[in-house]
């Protein structure tokens, strides 16, 4: 049939399983996953950046980055083991939350 269209056969095979609420539960996971992924990697860098948020959490980077003296690597502003620390922290915990979500996703 030129220009396509939906044809209903009989012969064809049919997938046998079915829309179950572990199926269901399945793609919540994986989808909450993917979109707690994309954001924890869109607000990590900026949240850190933010001045009010190095102000009241971590104010030894926040010196570092407003001295401007000229011998500074301006590359490197936010250079401090701890801010380092907490970032790392979120993606780790997201791997060890994804072991435990294997179980749900088998």
């Amino acid at each position: 049939m030129a220009g396509g269209g939906l044809v209903a056969s009989t012969n064809g095979r049919q997938y046998e399983g079915k829309v179950t609420p572990f199926v269901l539960v399945t793609c919540l996971v994986a989808a909450m996953g993917g979109l707690l992924f994309g954001y924890d990697l869109g607000i990590t860098g900026g949240v850190t950046s933010m001045e009010p948020f190095l102000v009241k959490f971590f104010p030894g980077v926040y010196k570092q980055m407003k001295n401007e003296s000229a011998d500074k690597n301006q590359y490197c502003k936010f250079d401090n083991e701890l801010l380092t620390l907490f970032t790392s922290s979120l993606y780790l915990a997201a791997l060890i939350a994804s072991f435990f979500a294997s179980t749900t996703t088998r």
